[in-house]
């Protein structure tokens, strides 16, 4: 299949490798233009990872903030987001002819947002796991292609976390999911909305969602909005 991945860092370039590994071809990759502290766009040792690895390849490359439908090349089968904190829209998610698919590290419908796993390790929680769910308008929460669950090593911290378990994990998870569209198994699960969590982005400003977050005395109306009753 022809793939687009957009990602960065260690976690996309291990995904755009194993999907090689299977015999797909990686058409287009968008990443961040800098690794996070660089500033020096001429020195390819300050590029993400992921662009870095599509330079020598002659893979097309965009930076994810400005990625767009019209940078999605014609036959794209598949988008797929690895470590990506660029929002796909619909048009671009539209290019794909198969689907658009992501890597969340939670077991959706929980701890939906970017911060998932530091929010688990805050918590103290004991079972983790990791979601492939097709990409909508909604933040993490379109059906869920696959899911598996872990326990929470002792001791673990949101770095080892992330690179010794979750990471393979996703690598893993995305490549069944992209073998079982290759062979035409379309699976789409939907998330179980009362069982939604959402939490900010620890390093950001509290940030308002609505459609996951019910107010005392609010009711639902016209799918994802909510009316707040008065006195």
């Amino acid at each position: 299949m022809k793939i687009y991945i957009s990602g960065q860092g260690a976690f996309a370039v291990q995904v755009a490798e194993a999907l090689c590994d299977e015999g797909h071809q990686i058409v287009g990759v968008a990443a961040p233009r800098l690794r996070k502290g660089h500033s020096d766009d001429g020195n390819a040792l300050s590029w993400d990872r992921l662009r870095s690895w599509a330079y020598p390849r002659s893979i097309q490359w965009t930076d994810s903030a400005e990625l767009r439908a019209m940078h999605i090349p014609d036959g794209v089968d598949l988008i797929v987001a690895a470590h990506s904190h660029a929002f796909i829209g619909r048009r671009t998610r539209a290019r794909a002819n198969v689907a658009t698919i992501g890597y969340h590290p939670s077991l959706l419908p929980l701890h939906r947002g970017r911060d998932a796993i530091r929010w688990t390790i805050r918590d103290g929680e004991k079972v983790t796991g990791g979601s492939v769910y097709h990409l909508t308008e909604r933040t993490d929460a379109g059906p869920i292609a696959a899911q598996e669950h872990l326990f929470v090593p002792p001791h673990s911290t949101p770095q080892s976390l992330w690179r010794d378990h979750l990471a393979p994990l996703g690598v893993r998870l995305l490549v069944r999911v992209v073998t079982d569209l290759a062979e035409g198994r379309h699976v789409e699960v939907p998330q179980d909305e009362e069982l939604a969590t959402w939490e900010p982005a620890m390093d950001a400003p509290p940030l308002f969602k609505p459609e996951l977050i019910a107010l005392p005395g609010a009711t639902r109306i016209d799918g994802d909005k909510w009316s707040l009753h008065t006195p």
